[in-house]
């Protein structure tokens, strides 16, 4: 064999081995687990949180922006288009006078026939005390937008992303000027690429970059084994909870286990990195989507508020399917004209397993909703009533309710809901 043979051998065998590490390398990234389309399922027991939650986030706003008011009032024509931001089915005027026991209806000083409203005195107390919890759990506040800034490719998000989330991530109203006035070192407002206001994490409190996956392992793990998966090293495996009939399928069951067995990405580590048509970021995905929502209080936010966070959390662009494709996970509502997705591990039998304080003190809040005409004269006389009000009633959310499809929607798949469009 004389050289030139030789060297076009080794060249050949040269091809021949990178093109079986290529290969190898996408058996290992690309999709290998067959993917089972499932029915949407309603649950009512969750619809039913959130339709309540929709008028109590809805009076809270309007409690918060007439506190902002310069004149300590809004009118009834300032109300006019306000509905959809409001997320109300009906009209806001309609809405705000059906809670005399938060909203008391005047007629302007000015012009007679233009009706308009101001907090009450028992509501004027609420909004005090709810400020107070605020300054009471400032800390949960600081973990709260640290964790989110962490997820992100940047460490920082809009203003404008941000605030639709306030009520959702236990904020208060001004979040953003507290924050970087109190914490200069930690959090700063700068211009983003686009010229928005951004928030801005300044530094990287490593430990905050654990997620609530790996927390509810750190109890059954090793001291090894934990520092394992907060590498993203080992497989996790996420909490499941299917509607009957769902998770004894053997093929749902099968793809469960292969998806359980792929090793966790926590959303604190860079994941640029990855084949983003594999299973492996389909996985990091459902990671990040499964922290985002455990940082809320309620374990649920708008399909569209996380839209608006689609670039910050390196998701891709029809993320939202995988509300639909992992119903032991995720639950999504089509309740009140839009679109809720839910944590399904943060209820239980129709209750928050880990009720913050602040939901605790919006009960109160709803309590006074809930009260009608009857204490419209009291005042603050039922105030020492609200320290014995007991959780929102439990709703029974049975099997039997879960398997109830809505009959419009019965036999839809995930593409067909609507779930896929971005």
């Amino acid at each position: 064999m004389n050289l030139l043979q030789k060297s076009l051998l080794s060249t050949l065998k040269s091809i021949a081995t990178k093109n079986l590490t290529f290969h190898y390398h996408n058996l290992q990234q690309h999709r290998t687990i067959v993917k089972v389309r499932l029915k949407w399922v309603k649950n009512r027991g969750l619809d039913h949180i959130i339709d309540v939650q929709t008028d109590l986030k809805a009076a809270c706003l309007l409690k918060d922006a007439i506190v902002r008011s310069p004149v300590g009032y809004l009118t009834a024509k300032s109300l006019t288009d306000s509905q959809k931001l409001l997320g109300l089915t009906v009209p806001t005027l309609r809405f705000i006078r059906r809670y005399p026991t938060l909203f008391e209806e005047f007629p302007h000083p000015k012009y007679q026939s233009l009706p308009c409203f101001k907090l009450t005195h028992v509501a004027k107390i609420l909004h005090d005390q709810e400020l107070k919890m605020f300054d009471d759990n400032q800390s949960d506040l600081v973990v709260t937008v640290s964790k989110v800034l962490m997820m992100t490719t940047n460490r920082m998000v809009a203003l404008q992303s941000l605030h639709p989330l306030k009520w959702d991530l236990g904020l208060p109203d001004d979040f953003d000027k507290k924050l970087t006035k109190e914490f200069p070192d930690h959090f700063r407002i700068v211009k983003g690429t686009n010229g928005l206001s951004c928030l801005k994490l300044i530094q990287w409190p490593e430990k905050y970059a654990v997620s609530e996956l790996q927390k509810m392992n750190d109890d059954s793990s090793s001291p090894a084994g934990y520092r394992e998966f907060k590498r993203g090293k080992a497989a996790l495996e996420f909490p499941m909870n299917f509607p009957r009939g769902y998770g004894a399928q053997k093929k749902v069951k099968a793809w469960m286990d292969e998806f359980q067995k792929l090793p966790y990405i926590s959303p604190y580590e860079d994941s640029r990195g990855i084949d983003p048509n594999s299973d492996l970021m389909e996985k990091r995905v459902v990671g990040v989507l499964h922290e985002f929502l455990s940082l809320t209080l309620y374990k649920k936010t708008k399909r569209n508020y996380l839209r608006n966070l689609r670039e910050e959390l390196y998701l891709p662009h029809r993320f939202t399917r995988i509300f639909t494709r992992y119903p032991g996970i995720f639950y999504l509502s089509l309740k009140c004209k839009t679109t809720t997705v839910a944590l399904r591990e943060g209820y239980r039998r129709g209750r928050l397993v880990n009720p913050h304080p602040l939901t605790r003190h919006r009960d109160k809040f709803h309590h006074v909703m809930r009260t009608g005409l009857i204490y419209r004269s009291r005042g603050v006389d039922i105030l020492p009533q609200l320290e014995n009000v007991p959780d929102e009633e439990e709703i029974e959310s049975t099997d039997e309710e879960e398997i109830e499809s809505i009959d419009e929607c019965d036999g839809t798949s995930d593409a067909e809901t609507g779930s896929d469009e971005d």
